[in-house]
C-alpha cells in the first residue's frame, strides 16, 4: 500500500520534469515493435524485441508484490511492470535490461504497476539511480527480455493453503518466462492449470495424490518435465533441469 502511495507521490512530484522529456522521448517510441507477452510465439526470437516506455520508482519496493515472492532485501534491482507487458503475471520473474539516459541495468520484474501506460517500468528506487538522477523522476528508458544467469534448475514453490480439492503451484528459478504449467492426470495425459494473476498456477479439483508430475512451458516453447514433485510448504522444491538458452542470448 505504501509503495502505490509513493508512486503516486514521485508521479505528481515530477510531472514538471515529465513535460520537458515527453517531447525527446516523442522521438524514439514511434520506433516500438508491436509485441505482447499475451502472445508469445512459442520459438526463440530471431533478433531482440525493444520496448520504449518510461521509467519511474516507487518507495518500499523489496521484492514482495503481485508475483507472490519473497522479500529479496539482498538484491533490489527489480521493477513494476505496466499492466499491458504484466500480462496477467506471465512477466513475473522475468529480467530485463533497461537503458536510461545515464546507463543500463539488468532487474527482475516481482510486481504489478496498474497505473502505468504501456511500455513504462516502475523502479525500485536503488535501480532508478544506476540510470538517472532520482531528482527527475520520470525518465525515457528501452527496455529488452534477457535470459535469467539462473544457478541450477527451475524450482517449484506450493501455497501454503492447498488441499486435496484444490492446488496452487509457482514455478521460481526460471530463465524465460512461463507460458504454461500442466499436470499429468490418472489417466496418463497433461491438464493444463489456469494462471492465476497473483502468479500461481491453479487447479480446482481433484489432481490425484501426489506427488505430482509436472510438464512446465517457457514463452518460447521449452518444455520441462518433472515427476516426483511432492507438496512441501514456504520450501522450493527443485526441478531437474533448466530452460535451454535461445541463440540470440548466447552470447
Amino acid at each position: 500500500m505504501w509503495g502505490k502511495i509513493w508512486r503516486g507521490i514521485v508521479r505528481i512530484s515530477s510531472i514538471v520534469v515529465h513535460l520537458s522529456v515527453v517531447l525527446l522521448f516523442s522521438l524514439t517510441s514511434c520506433s516500438d515493435q508491436p509485441y505482447s507477452f499475451q502472445e508469445p510465439v512459442l520459438r526463440c526470437p530471431d533478433e531482440t524485441i525493444v520496448h520504449y516506455g518510461e521509467g519511474t520508482y516507487y518507495w518500499g519496493a523489496n521484492g514482495e508484490g503481485s508475483c507472490s515472492f519473497d522479500s529479496s532485501t539482498s538484491d533490489l534491482m527489480i521493477g513494476a511492470m505496466n499492466a499491458f507487458d504484466f500480462s496477467g503475471s506471465q512477466i513475473c520473474g522475468a529480467c530485463i535490461r533497461v537503458t536510461g539516459p545515464d546507463s543500463t541495468i539488468l532487474i527482475r520484474i516481482v510486481d504489478l504497476c496498474p497505473e502505468c501506460p504501456r511500455g513504462n517500468i516502475d523502479l525500485s528506487p536503488q535501480a532508478f539511480s544506476k540510470i538517472a538522477d532520482t531528482l527527475l523522476g520520470r525518465v525515457p528508458i528501452s527496455w529488452e527480455l534477457v535470459a535469467c544467469a539462473t544457478n541450477g534448475s527451475i524450482t517449484y514453490r506450493f501455497k501454503d493453503s492447498i488441499n486435496y480439492w484444490w492446488t496452487a503451484v509457482q514455478i521460481r528459478n526460471h530463465r524465460y518466462p512461463i507460458y504454461s504449467v500442466q499436470y499429468l492426470t490418472s489417466q496418463n495425459s497433461f491438464q493444463q492449470l489456469p494462471r492465476m494473476s497473483y502468479n500461481y498456477f491453479a487447479g480446482y479439483a481433484n489432481m490425484g495424490s501426489n506427488p505430482f508430475t509436472f510438464r512446465v512451458t517457457d514463452i518460447y516453447g521449452h518444455v520441462l518435465i518433472d515427476s516426483g514433485i511432492v507438496p512441501m510448504y514456504n520450501k522450493d522444491i527443485a526441478g531437474t533441469n533448466q530452460f535451454p538458452l535461445c541463440p540470440i542470448h548466447e552470447d
